[in-house]
């Protein structure tokens, strides 16, 4: 399993989404906690302001910096309410001083929350809230919400760094640049996404963010989901023209659930992994997955690391059965830039990035900004999905 791959002491491996954030860093030993005393006392002079009249964000860690630095951009103009970003070893023993928190990478357990006693909300810059204990939160009556990816952009960023990957691999990004290096001219010879077969394992909303995307390059594409209610899912730009009410039914040629992904899987040419990660999902993608897929087909990854099973992967890369990995998320993050794994010329990696573009982070800052405001006013809170 996946979990094998993990840090024991300081990190869990993943777990996007979506975007939002893959993975979550958790403290062996919440007492005695090891940082400087010039961090520690930077924290407290962040805190130190007893005035009961400003509204307390806490930022989890120091990864994704332009989550809390747009936040920050977004209210400067509000005195009253205070963003900070603290290093993860610090945040249980600061988190007391906080209304929010915004986890990010961090796992927060029932130890952790049961220490935020002025605590109003737990949430996600994204989707993804793997890492809170929600159990834990609601007992001690504090709301946990995500930002649906829909409405930010960030669920098409998503679906545009999916494509990235896609023809990344079809057109042999690494091999082109050892030609470049070495000076070869008219090769390596590369492939089409036009007439391929795609399966969209996962059709929530970066599916269908991807599936807009991809018709006007000529694919089939299949999908699997939950449920296959027939609804709107607004407009799609077809040939220059704007065909409005699109469907499920004008997206995908092809439709399946869960029981059906080795068959769909034998019948496409990319598979593009875009479930959510949960006890049901993790390592989904295992030997017999793999297996069923057609030699050389290629796997994109844009959701959690932890959906994949590593050491498959591993086995057909050195096959040769799998034609290409492109991922987004990773087992372990920071992925370890001397594993094995990146010695495949047909293996493409970015840093956690699908989500993380100025139109998106710009939109999801302001989203956590408003939280911010209405939790002071004492209005109801908008723009954010409440889960307990």
């Amino acid at each position: 399993m996946f979990f094998n791959h993990l840090s024991k002491t300081t990190l869990i491996s993943a777990v996007k989404g979506t975007c939002g954030l893959p993975c979550f860093f958790t403290l062996s030993k919440l007492s005695p906690l090891h940082f400087s005393t010039d961090t520690l006392s930077k924290v407290e002079k962040m805190i130190g302001n007893s005035d009961k009249h400003i509204t307390r964000v806490l930022f989890c860690g120091s990864q994704f910096p332009a989550s809390h630095q747009y936040t920050k951009e977004y209210l400067q103009k509000y005195p009253f309410i205070q963003v900070d970003d603290v290093p993860l070893a610090v945040v249980p023993d600061v988190i007391s001083n906080y209304n929010i928190c915004v986890v990010k990478m961090m796992q927060l357990t029932s130890n952790i929350i049961s220490r935020a006693t002025q605590m109003k909300l737990i949430m996600q810059f994204g989707v993804g809230l793997e890492g809170v204990d929600i159990d834990a939160a609601t007992k001690y009556g504090i709301k946990v919400a995500r930002i649906p990816s829909a409405v930010t952009g960030n669920a098409a960023s998503c679906a545009e760094m999916t494509i990235f990957l896609m023809l990344g691999l079809l057109r042999k990004q690494n091999e082109m640049q050892i030609s470049i290096k070495q000076k070869r001219l008219g090769e390596p010879v590369g492939d089409t996404l036009f007439g391929k077969t795609v399966f969209i394992m996962g059709f929530g909303n970066i599916g269908i963010e991807l599936a807009k995307r991809l018709r006007p390059f000529g694919v089939k594409i299949i999908a699997t989901k939950r449920s296959w209610a027939l609804h709107s899912i607004g407009s799609l730009q077809s040939d220059g023209f704007l065909i409005e009410n699109v469907t499920d039914d004008n997206l995908v040629d092809e439709k399946g659930s869960h029981e059906d992904i080795y068959k769909l899987a034998r019948d496409s040419d990319i598979v593009v992994c875009c479930l959510s990660m949960n006890k049901e999902t993790a390592g989904i993608v295992n030997k017999s997955f793999i297996s069923s897929m057609k030699k050389g087909a290629l796997l994109i990854n844009i959701a959690r690391g932890g959906l994949l099973d590593y050491d498959a992967v591993v086995h057909h890369l050195e096959s040769g059965h799998l034609g290409g990995l492109g991922i987004d998320v990773a087992w372990t993050e920071p992925f370890d830039p001397d594993d094995p794994i990146l010695k495949f010329n047909n293996v493409i990696i970015s840093p956690h990035v699908a989500g993380v573009t100025e139109h998106s982070y710009r939109a999801m800052a302001k989203v956590v900004g408003d939280v911010a405001l209405q939790l002071h006013a004492g209005t109801p809170l908008t723009g954010v999905e409440i889960v307990n």
